[in-house]
C-alpha cells in the first residue's frame, strides 16, 4: 500500500515541513535510516529522526545497554555517536538523495553546544529539521537538566532558534511536575513542534550478580507500560500549545497512533516496535489507512485532537 494524500501533515507551518504520512522513526531507535534500507521500504516513512548526535563523537555508556522489562525495555546507549562532522560528511549527502526527510536529533552539555550543533546543521542539504533532545536520562550532565524547567528549555530553544532557520522541534522529559509550562515556554521561545515524551528512567537488578544489570545502573524505560502516561501528557499539552504535537511512547500498532493523534498529536514516532519488527513503523501507515477507508474519513488531519473537548 503507498501513501496517499489523505495521510499528509505539516509538521511545522510556519517553516513548512509537510510529511507524506504522520509516522516517524524515533531517535536511537531506527540508526541513520541506511542500516533498515535492506529490509524495510524506508521512502514511506512520514520522516526519520537519526540518533543522537553531539559535537564530539562519543563512546556511550558501558556495557550491557539493553534490557527487556514486562510490557517494554530499558536502554542506557549513553548517545554514542561519530559526531556531527561525520554526520554531516558520511550521511547528509546520503539523505538528500531520500524521498523521506531525515530529522536530526541533537543533544549538548551547553547552551553553547546546541547553538553550535544547530548552526552547523543548518543548510546541509539532506537535514530536514532539527529534534532538539533536552530530556535525555541516561547520560551523564546535559540534556535531561535543560528539560527540567521551563527557562532553561527556553533558553536553548531560543538559541538553537536564532542559530538555524530549519524546522525545530523540542524533545520533552515526562520526569517533570510542569510539563504544561515548560511546553508553553518552548513554543513561546521558537520551538515550530514540541516532541512527547522521551523515556522514564528506570532500573533492573541481576539477582544472581546482586547488582545492577545495566552498565550505567539506570537506563530509559519505553513500550507499551508507558503508553497511558504518554498519551495523557499529550493529552494535557496539546490544549495549552498552538504548535504541532509529536506523540510517542508505546506506539506499537496503527490504533495506538490514532490515539495520541486523537489525544492531539499531529504525528507520531515509533521506536521500541522497530525492535520487535523492523516494519513496524510501516505496519502502522498502513493501518491508519484502513482505518480513514473503513471509517470514511478523508484527511487524518481531521483527526487531531478530535477526542478532546
Amino acid at each position: 500500500m503507498e501513501n496517499t494524500p489523505g495521510l499528509a501533515v505539516n509538521l511545522a507551518p510556519r517553516c513548512g515541513l509537510k510529511l507524506a504520512n504522520p509516522v516517524l522513526t524515533a531517535s536511537g531507535t531506527f540508526g541513520y535510516g541506511d542500516e533498515l534500507a535492506s529490509i524495510v521500504d524506508i521512502q514511506r516513512l512520514g520522516a526519520i529522526i537519526c540518533k543522537g548526535t553531539t559535537l564530539k563523537p562519543r563512546a556511550g555508556n558501558p556495557q550491557p545497554r539493553l534490557a527487556e522489562t514486562p510490557q517494554g525495555m530499558l536502554n542506557a546507549i549513553g548517545l554514542q555517536n561519530p559526531g556531527v562532522e561525520a554526520l554531516i560528511r558520511d550521511k547528509a549527502p546520503m539523505w538528500a538523495q531520500w524521498q523521506v526527510p531525515v530529522i536530526v536529533n541533537i543533544a549538548g552539555e551547553s547552551v553553547a553546544a546546541y547553538t553550535e550543533l544547530a548552526s552547523r546543521l543548518d543548510g546541509v542539504p539532506g537535514v530536514a529539521g532539527l529534534e532538539i533532545n533536552i530530556s535525555c536520562p541516561n547520560v551523564a550532565g546535559g540534556c535531561l537538566e535543560f528539560g527540567a524547567d521551563a527557562a532553561s528549555a527556553a533558553a536553548v530553544t531560543n538559541a538553537v532558534r536564532v542559530a538555524t532557520a530549519l524546522p525545530i522541534m523540542v524533545k520533552l522529559s515526562p520526569s517533570t511536575a510542569d510539563i504544561v509550562n515548560i511546553a508553553q515556554a518552548v513554543a513561546q521561545a521558537g520551538a515550530d513542534a514540541i516532541s512527547l515524551i522521551n523515556t522514564f528512567k528506570g532500573l533492573t537488578i541481576d539477582i544472581k550478580k546482586r547488582r545492577p544489570l545495566l552498565g550505567n545502573v539506570t537506563g530509559g524505560l519505553s513500550g507499551p507500560a508507558i503508553k497511558p502516561v504518554a498519551l495523557a501528557l499529550v493529552y494535557a499539552v496539546a490544549s495549552a500549545v498552538d504548535i504541532p504535537i509529536v506523540g510517542g511512547g508505546g506506539i506499537m500498532t496503527a490504533d495506538d497512533a490514532l490515539e495520541f493523534i486523537m489525544a492531539g498529536a499531529t504525528a507520531v514516532e515509533v521506536g521500541t516496535a522497530t525492535f520487535l519488527d523492523p516494519a513496524s513503523a510501516i505496519s502502522i501507515i498502513d493501518g491508519i489507512a484502513d482505518y480513514l477507508k473503513r471509517e470514511d474519513v478523508g484527511e487524518v488531519a481531521t483527526l487531531i485532537g478530535c477526542a478532546r473537548p
